[in-house]
């Protein structure tokens, strides 16, 4: 696990500045503060920090072909490397190391772009080929790990694992770009591909990017794309077999290691069956890791116990503090562009309590979105029967009637919380999703918004990322057409963006098996009925999980990984959020209404709505600006660099 950054030059071959290069590399230390190395060339520097994992002694980055033609800067894990060598020796190339990286170097040599098709893993990497003057970039299919790229006026291009290190370089322009803003008030970040700034893209997910020297940039190219076929027949007693023989692959896979191996542990589903699984696959007791919340409302550490003590795993559990709210401005300088996912506080906690005893945690991240388990999943399959019984044509004056009419009535039981769900009936079912993601919903950014802010947004909206998804969905089946927009969107913008963040900020490769993309194509083609049943979520992997997990594990109510965030605001944080929500900061963009601002502080702090979510997404775009806009006086570490130039 490790950090990537370089610089190309795609027009001719100045000299890279090695002490440029040394800065954006040392941007990312974090991300591997074991070991660093550099490459430069006419034209070219790549850099690297490396956490080592596999093959300790000889895996060092950058790492080259037999002949040093072929150089490769890689952040992630190749999972099947080890049945992809026999492959690659048959075929005529020699090994100098036993690492999943050398595989990439070869792979690029016989299958060229498409050696990307073979690798079963998370990974990013850039690979430089000398003899054909090209420059190669991949990230893998669910976006486990992160790329982010700019292109400069001056022909420059730059890259790396996060945004720090491209604006280390100083060539980058710290301009936002609106329509990344409206992605983020809706949806709580920015979605693949925009970034904050206007001249820098994330690689999307699935995707590669191809850079010949003295040509235009190439748009990316996919690879790979997920098909809800749902056409198997499989009885649900061959399903729940299969499935289980399928999750003990992946899980088998991702415990290759030569450093502590551990699991996360919520004591949730999806963490309980991996480290159940990991029980039966390790002679050793599995390390588990937990934190616990001295709230009681969202506090599962007796779920995590109670799992632990099955399988006789050493749990590691900590206590913090439900008014652990003194991150904000670590998160924002760790993330470098708006987020607002609050459950990024308990993610950063349980990361920190980790490390102090595993290198490497496996997570239960992706089971939601793989086996159907989100409660809204439920709520939009009632809405859209609903949908289905009146044409367009009458639900959109109808409901939209309702919905304007209807009063916001937080307080209210989710069943009495009508105007939400009239809302999104009176939209198609993609509109329909868009509107119960959103965090600020439409009407909300419309008060939100000045008229100066909706002239240089251009009349954009953060549906259009929703909508861009769905035309490539292939399929109009209700849960599989959300399934694959949550793929496409939550999963890789939220989630995987969280707990990579979150892991690196702390030095930890965490692995996730819920989302290998065989498992994942595997789980396409089995009907939504084993997904959502009723009311019941993830239908088919609690069935196979009954021999291995308690009822009151598998069928218990979701909590969640939240934080009181509604509490804060009118408790410790009240002064903050007023500061912060009303200060001169927000004021000085003129893009924020400063009437509706007021609105929201003084009805939530009064009781009389819950505002916690669109404050919290306020708030992290105000540290954003404090921190990363307007950044202190940098002074990069003065760490060695192991200069591995050819």
């Amino acid at each position: 696990m490790c950090g990537i950054t370089g610089i190309f030059d795609t027009r001719s071959q100045r000299e890279v500045d090695r002490a440029v290069l040394v800065r954006m590399n040392e941007s990312q230390h974090h991300r591997g503060p074991d070991e660093g190395g550099l490459h430069i060339e006419p034209g070219l520097g790549l850099g690297h920090r490396r956490l080592s994992i596999i093959d300790l002694s000889t895996g060092q980055q950058p790492l080259y072909n037999e002949d040093e033609s072929v150089c490769v800067v890689f952040n992630g894990e190749i999972y099947n490397y080890q049945e992809l060598i026999p492959e690659l020796l048959a075929l005529g190339h020699r090994f100098h190391t036993r690492s999943d990286t050398e595989v990439i170097v070869h792979a690029w040599e016989s299958w060229g772009e498409d050696c990307v098709r073979r690798f079963r893993g998370m990974f990013a990497f850039a690979l430089w080929d000398r003899n054909r003057q090209t420059l190669f970039l991949a990230r893998d299919r669910l976006a486990v790990k992160p790329l982010y790229y700019a292109l400069l006026p001056d022909g420059t291009f730059l890259f790396g694992s996060e945004l720090k290190s491209l604006l280390a370089h100083g060539g980058l322009a710290r301009e936002i770009d609106p329509l990344a803003v409206e992605e983020y008030f809706a949806l709580g970040y920015v979605a693949e591909p925009r970034t904050i700034f206007r001249q820098a893209r994330k690689l999307p997910p699935a995707h590669t990017l191809t850079l010949r020297r003295g040509t235009p940039l190439a748009e990316p190219k996919g690879y790979w794309d997920v098909r809800f076929s749902l056409e198997s027949r499989v009885s649900l007693a061959d399903a729940c077999a299969q499935l289980d023989e399928r999750l003990a692959e992946s899980i088998r896979l991702r415990m290759i290691a030569e450093v502590p191996l551990g699991a996360f542990l919520s004591g949730g589903v999806d963490s309980s069956a991996v480290v159940a699984l990991m029980a039966g696959l390790s002679s050793a007791p599995v390390n588990t890791c937990s934190i616990a919340f001295d709230d009681p409302a969202y506090n599962e550490a007796a779920f995590a116990q109670k799992v632990a003590d099955r399988y006789r795993t050493n749990h590691h559990c900590d206590l913090v503090a439900s008014d652990d709210f003194d991150l904000i401005d670590t998160l924002a300088r760790l993330y470098d562009e708006p987020y607002a996912d609050s459950s990024a506080i308990p993610t950063y906690r349980v990361c920190q309590l980790a490390r102090r005893h595993v290198t490497v945690a496996l997570s239960g991240d992706g089971g939601d979105e793989t086996f159907g388990g989100y409660r809204r999943y439920r709520l939009h399959l009632m809405e859209e029967r609903l949908r289905t019984a009146l044409p367009y044509g009458v639900r959109r004056p109808l409901f939209g009637l309702l919905g304007r009419a209807y009063p916001k009535a937080d307080w209210a039981p989710r069943m009495f919380r009508a105007k939400t769900t009239f809302e999104g009936m009176a939209r198609t079912t993609v509109g329909g999703y868009f509107h119960a993601m959103s965090i600020l919903r439409d009407p909300m950014r419309r008060e939100l918004f000045t008229d100066r802010f909706r002239r240089e947004a251009g009349g954009y909206s953060a549906q259009e990322v929703f909508r861009r998804h769905a035309e490539r969905a292939g399929t109009d089946d209700p849960l599989a057409l959300i399934q694959y927009l949550d793929l496409k969107t939550y999963l890789v913008g939220d989630i995987n963006t969280k707990v990579d963040r979150a892991s690196m900020a702390h030095s930890l490769e965490v692995r996730e098996p819920l989302m290998d993309h065989e498992l994942v194509e595997w789980m396409a083609t089995l009907p939504s009925s084993l997904k959502v049943r009723g009311q019941e979520g993830k239908f088919l992997l609690k069935e196979a999980m009954k021999p291995r997990l308690p009822q009151d594990i598998l069928f218990r109510p979701k909590m969640g990984f939240a934080v009181p965030l509604a509490r804060w605001f009118r408790g410790p944080l009240r002064e903050r959020v007023q500061q912060a929500v009303l200060g001169p900061r927000l004021a000085a963009t003129g893009w924020f209404n400063p009437v509706y601002l007021r609105h929201l502080i003084e009805a939530h702090q009064s009781g009389a709505r819950d505002y916690s979510a669109p404050l919290w997404t306020i708030l992290m775009f105000e540290a954003f600006l404090r921190n990363v806009m307007d950044p202190p006086a940098e002074h990069p570490a003065a760490v060695s660099v192991v200069d591995a130039s050819r």
